[in-house]
């Protein structure tokens, strides 16, 4: 078992959210080893389950680890049951949201703490981290290991099995399987959606779109598929944790979500899986940002969501995170020697209010150092942090 930076402990009722194969089962059975576990990928617990939710209850346990409920999220009414009157404890996963979310939160209110297991942050399996992004430096030695890494992180990603590969071409044939059966077939099954070339068409608008706006009528003359088909796919993608969406920030909450949402893969390796041709520096945005969506998902930020920001006059910034009253703007840029030029918008965003707002640059190079009030910091910086 390699490490993971994920705390869960057994004293509470706990729903883990997760895309397919980010190693959700693994970790739990690593943690509570003597703990009883289901899970609703064996049909036939599946089909008896489906037909007499009760029939969980006959087993006597304490607790009771419970996997992939979102097949059958009427079970749910039972571990409602289980918690309140038996006073059993549970751990419930689920690989996909829908439907299981709003069900969950009316069904267990106040009963269950939802957490989120994204794929191996970039280092995580090299141990426990070591600083926290933006607030402290890796040691010199640990930025010339991030160097030697990127280009593997950045191919392809953190899924656990693919970072126990051993070599390039087992981590293609791993990634490869996903394809065609966690990113494709079973989101399918999951979602009862039939259409499979429909499915690939909209994920390769998304690879080749990474960094833009997505709008629904763009998307779906782009992908081929009817506007209904594709706002139902695109939000299939979102609720199986495949992808994830940055808002437009604007001054007053009820302002953010006017602007049109942009949407990013969660790990590199699906891009790679996918075989679609994209820009260098479309990859270096996508890894960036889902590594810091990845650690918000952890809780090392407390905010609910990560935002991007484009003013009137069409100046974007990249990544805005809300925490504590505090505004951290990033850009990200695929540049060994950035120069003021790359700040511009940054400056602008943080001159809005200089006592609330700080501005970071993350670039490929090794060394930190700031230009006006703007600090440059390598993207090394996210290896091993928390």
């Amino acid at each position: 078992m390699i490490s993971r930076w994920l705390t869960i402990k057994l004293d509470k009722n706990i729903l883990l959210i997760g895309l397919r194969r980010a190693g959700k089962t693994t970790l739990l059975k690593h943690l509570f080893p003597n703990t009883m576990y289901k899970t609703f990928d064996d049909y036939d617990l599946l089909r008896s389950i489906k037909k007499d939710p009760k029939s969980l209850l006959v087993e006597t346990y304490d607790s009771l680890i419970l996997d992939e409920v979102q097949r059958v999220p009427e079970v749910l009414i039972t571990v409602k049951y289980a918690i309140d009157e038996l006073k059993r404890k549970f751990i419930m996963t689920g690989s996909s949201s829908l439907g299981l979310l709003s069900v969950g939160t009316e069904t267990l209110a106040g009963r269950i703490e939802i957490q989120e297991c994204p794929t191996f942050c970039w280092g995580e399996e090299k141990g426990k981290p070591t600083h926290r992004l933006f607030e402290m430096p890796p040691s010199p030695v640990q930025i010339k290991e991030a160097q030697r890494e990127i280009d593997r992180v950045m191919n392809y990603g953190g899924f656990p099995e693919v970072i126990l590969a051993e070599n390039n071409e087992e981590k293609e044939a791993v990634l490869k399987n996903y394809k065609n059966t966690y990113f494709t077939k079973d989101l399918l099954l999951i979602s009862n959606i039939e259409d499979a070339d429909g499915l690939l068409s909209i994920l390769n608008y998304l690879a080749i779109s990474l960094g833009s706006h997505i709008e629904i009528s763009n998307a779906s003359q782009e992908s081929g598929v009817s506007h209904p088909t594709c706002k139902k796919y695109l939000n299939v993608l979102d609720q199986s944790r495949l992808t994830f969406k940055l808002y437009g920030y604007q001054f007053g909450p009820a302002k953010r979500f006017i602007k049109a949402k942009k949407m990013y893969f969660s790990d590199m390796g699906i891009i790679r899986a996918l075989g679609i041709p994209v820009s260098q520096g479309q990859l270096l945005e996508n890894f960036v940002i889902s590594e810091i969506e990845k650690r918000r998902k952890l809780g090392s930020l407390k905010t609910d969501r990560l935002y991007y920001y484009k003013s009137t006059s069409g100046a974007e910034v990249d990544l805005v995170i809300e925490e504590n009253g505090k505004v951290k703007a990033v850009e990200i840029k695929n540049t060994k020697n950035p120069h003021k030029k790359d700040v511009r918008n940054l400056i602008e965003f943080v001159a809005q209010d200089k006592k609330k707002r700080k501005g970071y640059l993350l670039y490929l190079g090794e060394d930190s150092f700031t230009i006006d009030t703007i600090e440059i910091l390598p993207i090394a910086h996210l290896y091993r942090a928390y």
